[in-house]
């Protein structure tokens, strides 16, 4: 699952996009990041494939701040001999015997009511000044 970012470049003169771009990011409160954390925890608890339920309860998330930018990250804690179980569970992963388990994508389809969500809500906000 890799990073979404927007990238706006301008030339000229946009003083009605720049205002609009900036209400943009003064839109998603820490507050509101902190609901979306805490739904993206649920999505993904209930979405992970259960074997004795430990990946599963194992999900967080932490919202970080640093030079103007703001992230929302979720980890899962559950590691197994240095191997982090959900992303074997996502990408594959290889048993003892040799065989392969095919991973299956779980992460990107719970997130994506969450994703949504955010856009929705970030596009209500924005427009409605």
């Amino acid at each position: 699952m890799g990073n979404q970012t927007i990238t706006v470049v301008q030339h000229g003169e946009f003083s009605k996009a720049q205002k609009f771009m900036e209400r943009c990011l003064n839109v998603v409160k820490l507050g509101h990041l902190d609901s979306y954390g805490r739904r993206g925890v649920e999505a993904l608890r209930v979405a992970t494939p259960k074997d004795t339920g430990l990946a599963a309860s194992s999900w967080s998330y932490q919202i970080n701040r640093s030079d103007g930018v703001v992230t929302l990250e979720w980890h899962n804690d559950d590691i197994e001999n240095g191997f982090s179980v959900v992303i074997g569970c996502q990408y594959g992963h290889a048993t003892k015997s040799g065989s392969w388990v095919q991973g299956v994508d779980f992460i990107n389809p719970a997130l994506a009511p969450v994703f949504e969500q955010i856009r929705k809500d970030v596009w209500r906000e924005v427009t409605r000044h």
